[in-house]
């Protein structure tokens, strides 16, 4: 029984092992044939270099925002000048400058000069700058003005501006 399975088994074994490829041995490189490339692999080389400069990506920006840009942005435009208004109301409040200040019994005045160096004399109440701001206060040293101007939502919210005398004060 020995001998009938080691035969069977032999067999199979020869049989299984002649069923398999049988590889080519190595070549051996030359120098020959290391010192020339294939001309198919120049001619790929040649082929994916054409396709590679001929290929260009182009985007269309159309419709699209640009992404480096904030969402929100608040303009820097000034207002417009207004037909038939003081010389006082055609120039924003941060190019006017305060002069002096002066006073009576009953009320405060200040002098100040616009950017064409002509100098105007304003008291409480009197409308100045080009977003409609009106003098609250007068000091001894500082001029209050409250304008009305619109935020970055639209809406329109007051905010304060003080000219002072003496700059070197804080």
């Amino acid at each position: 029984m020995r001998s009938i399975l080691l035969g069977i088994f032999v067999s199979m074994f020869v049989l299984f092992a002649g069923c398999g490829k049988e590889q080519p041995p190595p070549q051996k490189a030359t120098a020959e044939k290391m010192a020339q490339p294939d001309a198919k692999t120049e001619e790929k080389a040649a082929t994916e270099a054409a396709k590679s400069s001929q290929e260009t990506v182009t985007y269309d920006a159309r419709g699209r925002r640009d992404p480096f840009l904030p969402l929100i942005q608040v303009s820097k435009e000034k207002p417009k000048k207004k037909a038939g208004a003081s010389p006082i109301e055609s120039y924003g409040i941060d190019e006017l400058s305060l002069l002096a200040i002066a006073w009576d019994k009953d009320k405060f005045y200040a002098l100040v000069m616009l950017p064409d160096r002509k100098t105007y004399t304003i008291t409480e109440g009197m409308a100045l700058g080009l977003q409609g701001g009106k003098v609250e206060k007068i000091t001894n040293n500082t001029v209050l003005i409250r304008e009305y101007i619109k935020d970055y939502r639209g809406e329109i919210k007051p905010r304060d501006s003080i000219l002072k005398l003496h700059k070197g004060e804080e």
